[in-house]
């Protein structure tokens, strides 16, 4: 399983990984620090699920899920997004994107594990 974290801190993207090794040990982990660069690195890399924050400069999570499905329609990866923005209506807009799950920041231990229930139940 690949598992592709997208978010600008550094922190983040190192908590994200810890968090989740320990349900997937296994995995192999990639890390990018925008939406653009996440884009890249989802085209190199083809990984199994996406980790997105919402609020980052260069390319922001909306416009890197928008980006995905306008070119990729068929695309197989599952998407999970960890954000402190809250509001209802960008929540509205992630869901009709085809995202697992939407999660608020800050992330923690028991959201690692709710997102490993959730993959394990696919």
């Amino acid at each position: 399983m690949k598992i592709l974290v997208i978010d600008d801190s550094m922190l983040y993207q190192r908590l994200n990984v810890t968090y989740l090794k320990e349900y997937f040990p296994d995995a192999e982990y990639c890390v990018s620090a925008n939406g653009l660069e996440g884009y890249e690195t989802y085209l190199k890399e083809n990984p199994d699920y996406i980790i997105l924050d919402l609020l980052m400069p260069v390319m922001n999570g909306v416009e890197f899920l928008h980006k995905l499905k306008e070119n990729h329609p068929d695309t197989k990866t599952k998407i999970f997004v960890i954000s402190a923005d809250v509001q209802k209506i960008v929540k509205d807009e992630i869901l009709s994107l085809g995202v697992l799950k939407f999660i608020n920041k800050p992330f923690s231990v028991e959201k690692a594990e709710e997102i490993a229930t959730i993959i394990r139940g696919e």
